[in-house]
C-alpha cells in the first residue's frame, strides 16, 4: 500500500475530509503536513489507475472537498508515493515552490465559460456580411441540379472559412472584455461542434466574482440571441495548476524530474 496524493494545501495540522479515496474502497482523505503546508492523501495500492471517468471524477471530487476549506494545488492524476515518509520528504524538498504557488492561488477560483453561435442567426449573418458567398449562392440557385455540385462544395468551404473567421473575431472580443476581471485564462479546451466559439477556463479572485458576473451579463446583452453563454464557477484551479511530483521508484510510474505547473499565468 502507498499514499495516493490528490493535492497540496495550506493546512498546517492533521485533518480528515471523508471517505472519498480513489478506488471505491472508502479510504479516508487525510493530511500529511510539513510546516504550514500539507499533502492530502489516501491509502492506495501502488498501481496504475486507468484514466476512466470513474477514477477521474474520484480524483477531482477529492480535490473539490479540500477546496471547500483551503487553497489547493491539484496534483497530477495517479501520483502515488510509497509511504508517509516519502510524502514528507516531497513536502520538505518542494516547500518553497509549493508555498509560493499556494500564495499565488489564495482566494482564487476557476470558472468555465462556453460560447456558442445560434445556428440560424450566424449563417444568416454570414450571408449578409460576406457578399461573395451571397452572390455565389444566388447564382447557383438558377442552375440545373446537374451543374451545381462542385459550386455547392466551394460555397460550403467558403461558409466554413467565414464561420471560423467570425468565431475568432467574437472569441477575441469576449476575451478582451473578460481580461480585466480575471487573473488568467486558458483557451485550450476542445471545441465541441462547429458553432462553439470558445470553451475556456478563467481564474478569478473571489473579490472579482461580482465584477466577472457583471461583465458576463454585459456580454450576454451585447450579443443577444446570436451567442448563447454557459457559465459555471467555483472550481479549484484544475486548468492552471497541475503538479507533477517526483515520487520514489516504487510509485505509479517511477521518478519524475521535479514538481511543476502545467500553465504559467498569462495576465
Amino acid at each position: 500500500m502507498g499514499k495516493y496524493i490528490y493535492c497540496i494545501t495550506d493546512a498546517a495540522g492533521e485533518e480528515s475530509f471523508g471517505p472519498l479515496g480513489i478506488g471505491g474502497r472508502g479510504d479516508e482523505l487525510t493530511t500529511i503536513t510539513h510546516r504550514d503546508i500539507a499533502a492530502v492523501v489516501s491509502e492506495s495500492p501502488v498501481r496504475r489507475y486507468p484514466v476512466s471517468r470513474e477514477n477521474s471524477l474520484a480524483h477531482e471530487r477529492a480535490i473539490e472537498a479540500v477546496f471547500k476549506r483551503h487553497t489547493v494545488l491539484p496534483v497530477r492524476f495517479c501520483t502515488i508515493a510509497e509511504d508517509e515518509t516519502t510524502v514528507r520528504a516531497i513536502l520538505e524538498r518542494e516547500y518553497d515552490e509549493f508555498r509560493a504557488l499556494l500564495n499565488e492561488m489564495r482566494d482564487k477560483v476557476e470558472v468555465g465559460v462556453k460560447a456558442i453561435f445560434h445556428e440560424t442567426l450566424i449563417y444568416r449573418e454570414i450571408l449578409e456580411q460576406y457578399g461573395e458567398i451571397r452572390r455565389r449562392k444566388e447564382a447557383v440557385a438558377s442552375l440545373p441540379p446537374s451543374k451545381i455540385h462542385r459550386q455547392l462544395m466551394e460555397i460550403g468551404r467558403m461558409v466554413e472559412a467565414a464561420l471560423e473567421a467570425e468565431k475568432a473575431r467574437v472569441r477575441e472580443e469576449i476575451v478582451e472584455a473578460l481580461r480585466g476581471v480575471c487573473c488568467d485564462f486558458c483557451l485550450t479546451h476542445r471545441l465541441l461542434g462547429e458553432r462553439m466559439i470558445m470553451n475556456a477556463a478563467f481564474l478569478i479572485g473571489r473579490d472579482e466574482e461580482a465584477a466577472f458576473d457583471r461583465e458576463m451579463d454585459r456580454l450576454a446583452e451585447r450579443y443577444g440571441e446570436m451567442v448563447a453563454f454557459k457559465y459555471v464557477g467555483g472550481f479549484p484551479p484544475f486548468n492552471f495548476v497541475n503538479l507533477v511530483i517526483q515520487v520514489s521508484q516504487g510509485g505509479h510510474d517511477g521518478a519524475e524530474e521535479r514538481s511543476s505547473r502545467r500553465n504559467p499565468l498569462r495576465r
